[in-house]
């Protein structure tokens, strides 16, 4: 178990697809409710794929000026207002922190995909001297993070992480660690992606890894049914507010959840398939439960990576498999992504608010569509339907392309 202060979650923020309402949000989770539909940010007709997990009706100057949202690809606006959310949600006061010891760790898979294509268009059509000056710092991943720290003045540890899927647990886990270590009291920390764009979509779509259930985009999203064909894009970000757990009592925080232990690990396999035998995802979790000091038979819940995609879903569960055991059995596991879709690098951050709700209430949201069992995943996926539960111990796992492995541990707080 690593030594170090203890670190607690005590701000939430999330913009989904279900809006930016975190109530909101969890209302729609435990309903079992998609917050998947027809895309509508840009003609289809010649697309395969037509629907993801939009943010529809997002308005960047309800968190931004007007020249400032103009200057900010959508992906680190989405971040700005979930950072603003989470910050709202800590009832941190700004005036009163030290903002030499607040950090910001964001990831994102991508980027700013928007304003690459919105620049490549620019010069294709009018020439190279019609190109931005704003393009670079707009699309480049580590915008999302230098925003938030420009924004509100925090001058402590500042980075991005970029590891595909699971940039946003990464984010969370380096987070974790300088609040855990010292070098911050406070970390403002997840994961941001606007990825629903033509070349988004239309590339994950020539992959094969998406699903092309156009006819019912709300049953399109199946982690760990026989059926499922591929993963459903989304866009949004989940942006959580860590801190150490004296500095939170002081002010009077109310606390989540514990942040308890991070792994990660890499499979050295393959850039876009998962190692088959599921044991670079094995050693992440295994990780994870020893930095927490806990055992595999403490934890309660997991809210799985949980894709939809035929191959992920079953290795992962050969990966729980290798690293619980028998007690796998007796384990809760979810895809809110069976819901939300899949936001690249924001659902790691997405993922972990939803499980410090879990943590909070009690209360675990389920994985919709499960229709029909596959052998090849045989665990309790909590099928259609929420449900209640004391979870003392929840791992959250993020992998990603490249083959890049994170598990996050967090506790109730009591």
């Amino acid at each position: 178990m690593a030594s170090g202060r203890r670190v607690v979650i005590t701000g939430v923020g999330a913009v989904t697809a279900f809006g930016e309402d975190k109530e909101a949000l969890w209302k729609a989770l435990c309903e079992g409710r998609s917050g998947i539909s027809n895309i509508t940010a840009f003609d289809t007709t010649e697309f395969d794929v037509k629907f993801a997990g939009e943010v529809k009706d997002f308005d960047p100057e309800k968190w931004l000026d007007r020249k400032g949202a103009r200057h900010l690809d959508r992906f680190a606006q989405l971040a700005v207002a979930a950072s603003e959310l989470a910050i709202e949600d800590s009832g941190l006061d700004l005036e009163k922190v030290d903002k030499l010891r607040v950090g910001v760790v964001v990831g994102s898979g991508i980027g700013g995909l928007t304003e690459i294509e919105a620049q490549h268009s620019m010069l294709m059509e009018r020439g190279p001297s019609r190109v931005s000056p704003f393009m670079i710092p707009k699309l480049m991943v580590n915008a999302a993070a230098g925003q938030i720290s420009i924004r509100y003045g925090f001058c402590g540890p500042n980075s991005a992480v970029a590891t595909a899927c699971a940039s946003g647990a990464n984010a969370l886990g380096d987070a974790f660690k300088i609040v855990q270590r010292g070098d911050a009291d406070i970390a403002i920390s997840g994961g941001t992606e606007a990825a629903v764009t033509p070349m988004g979509v239309s590339g994950f779509s020539q992959m094969r890894a998406i699903s092309r259930r156009n006819e019912a985009p709300q049953k399109a999203s199946r982690p760990f049914d026989r059926n499922r064909d591929g993963f459903v894009m989304a866009e949004g970000a989940g942006i959580l507010v860590l801190e150490e757990l004296e500095h939170a009592k002081r002010r009077g925080a109310h606390i989540y959840a514990e942040f308890l232990g991070y792994g990660m690990s890499g499979d050295a396999w393959n850039i876009t398939a998962p190692d088959p035998d599921g044991k670079g995802a094995a050693r992440a979790m295994k990780a994870a439960l020893d930095d927490a000091g806990v055992s595999p038979e403490q934890v309660v819940y997991i809210n799985a990576h949980g894709t939809s995609t035929p191959l992920n879903d079953a290795i992962e569960t050969r990966s729980m498999r290798y690293v619980f055991n028998s007690h796998a059995d007796k384990l809760v596991i979810s895809s809110t992504k069976s819901m939300l879709g899949h936001m690249l690098g924001a659902s790691g951050g997405v993922e972990l608010a939803i499980c410090a709700l879990v943590a909070e209430r009690g209360v675990v949201p389920p994985t919709i569509n499960y229709e029909t069992p596959d052998p090849e995943c045989d665990l309790d996926y909590i099928p259609n339907e929420a449900r209640e539960l004391r979870a003392d111990i929840i791992m959250s796992n993020s992998f990603g392309f490249g083959g890049h492995n994170a598990s996050l541990v967090i506790g109730r707080f009591s």
